[in-house]
């Protein structure tokens, strides 16, 4: 057993912030809310955490737990509670002070809360209220606030903690009920299910009042029909999310306009487990369209305490297996195809064939799958076609759209316009003719889009391409005197 002397803050702080770095789930958007000139702090629609955020910024947050004591047993974290391993617990009031020195410091823009749970889930979601309490009303604190909900904290603390945080997130943990209970025998979809539904109401609720007036209005969740259950049950391994009554829980005093502004957000380990990329993305798909979450973070399985009974993920060198990594940025992919560009699961995944294509992204995987769609003519598709062509993005799409209206596109014109030609060639035609011919046959244009020596020539220059390093000076040209 570990023996501790009484710690010093900054041993706090190494400890809680180290156990903190395994939750990705602290991407933030959604929130503009500038200083009021009596207050301090800001935080703006593209969020604050140390990722990038929605518009390529890279932002900062104070990243820490709360206390790193645990009365669960999960298999796979470094907390759980028969690891023998430095404990520490903050105050609420240390951690005020600490966010609001780090912030005067111009080191962060904001903090991300999270907790173990000791010595019950009410009373750690009650330490975590009262640190966002004190820094909201004792010290005025405007930026943003993302806090991780305990599963089987009480509904009133819950909604009271809503009314103070920007975002507000639960991990799923495992993408499957069976998964969580062979791994983590403490939770269950039952007690993780319910709190997000009741985010998702009460949201639901601040939203539909406040349509109604432009002044903000008492939290009144019973406005919203907060009893309806699913119009389409959930994929089984999202079982157990059924209907949640909402309980009408005054707004507190001295809170902020609405409630959750920056939505619900939640993470999947991935790789500890054997599911696969189909199970996974028809949860993701579920979480989205029945509990409106925002993000959904996929994790690599690290196996922190080195169990016999899980996968080990590790390479030669120790380091997180490329293979996996690989994984994880596939389905970080296909959960932006579902997102913003109209796919569905049975869009990109079968169960004859359930997982991605490591050699290409889903895209192009998508439309290798479904060659009898393609070739796609630009001058006629319409937009929701166009956006499923490799190359094709969102904005690029629109452009598309809005320039055919006054002439015929050519294959120089989307270059100009922001196509991505280099994966896009193999499926359109412009005024019914490709590029140059190729035989319309997955294995063929398979070749094609992973082989750089078959890569087309436009304009005399081969479409290739090559991640930036700004390391590599052959890259750069400094202006002079730089």
């Amino acid at each position: 057993m570990v023996v501790q002397e009484k710690l010093t803050l900054e041993d706090k702080l190494n400890i809680l912030s180290a156990a903190a770095k395994f939750d990705v789930s602290c991407t933030t958007s959604g929130v503009d809310r500038g200083g009021n000139g009596k207050s301090l702090g800001n935080t703006v629609a593209a969020g604050i955490c140390h990722a990038f955020a929605a518009d390529g910024r890279c932002v900062s947050l104070l990243k820490v737990l709360m206390t790193n004591e645990c009365i669960f047993e999960c298999k796979y974290c470094i907390n759980k509670s028969s690891n023998d391993i430095p404990r520490a617990t903050f105050t609420p009031e240390e951690v005020a002070k600490l966010t609001m020195e780090f912030y005067r410091r111009n080191f962060i823009e904001g903090l991300f809360l999270s907790s173990g749970i000791y010595p019950t889930p009410q009373e750690s979601m009650e330490r975590m209220l009262a640190a966002i309490k004190l820094l909201r009303l004792k010290y005025g604190f405007r930026g943003y606030i993302h806090v991780k909900t305990i599963p089987g904290a009480e509904e009133a603390t819950i909604n009271e903690m809503g009314w103070f945080a920007d975002r507000m997130s639960i991990n799923l943990e495992l993408p499957t009920g069976e998964s969580l209970k062979a791994l983590a025998p403490n939770k269950s979809r039952k007690t993780i299910l319910p709190p997000m539904r009741f985010i998702q109401n009460g949201r639901k609720a601040d939203e539909n009042q406040y349509a109604l007036t432009a002044e903000p209005v008492e939290f009144n969740p019973s406005a919203y029909e907060a009893s309806r259950r699913f119009d389409k049950k959930l994929p089984e391994s999202c079982e157990g999310g059924t209907a949640v009554s909402l309980k009408s829980y005054p707004k507190p005093r001295a809170a902020m306009k609405h409630f959750v502004p920056a939505g619900q957000s939640t993470q999947m380990i991935i790789g500890a487990t054997p599911e696969n990329d189909y199970q996974i993305m028809s949860v993701t798909e579920g979480l989205y369209q029945k509990f409106g979450l925002k993000r959904v973070f996929y994790s690599s399985f690290i196996n922190v305490n080195h169990d016999p009974g899980l996968p080990d993920t590790a390479d030669r060198n120790g380091h997180l297996s490329r293979t996996l990594l690989d994984r994880e940025h596939r389905l970080y992919q296909a959960d932006w195809l579902l997102r913003f560009y109209k796919f569905s699961v049975e869009d990109l995944l079968t169960p004859e064939k359930p997982d991605f294509n490591m050699l290409v992204d889903p895209k192009c995987d998508y439309a290798l799958r479904h060659l009898e769609l393609f070739p796609v003519e630009i001058n006629r598709a319409s937009y929701d076609m166009l956006l499923k062509v490799p190359g094709i993005g969102v904005k690029s799409a629109l452009h598309i759209v809005q320039a055919r209206r006054t002439c015929t596109l050519d294959f120089n014109d989307l270059k100009k316009i922001g196509v991505v030609l280099k994966r896009a060639v193999y499926f359109i035609t412009c005024r019914d003719k490709m590029l140059y011919p190729v035989k319309m046959t997955e294995d063929n244009l398979l070749n094609y889009l992973i082989d750089e020596d078959k890569k087309p020539v436009i304009g005399g220059e081969r479409l290739t391409y090559q991640q930036l390093n700004f390391f590599d000076l052959g890259m750069l040209k400094m202006p002079a005197g730089y």
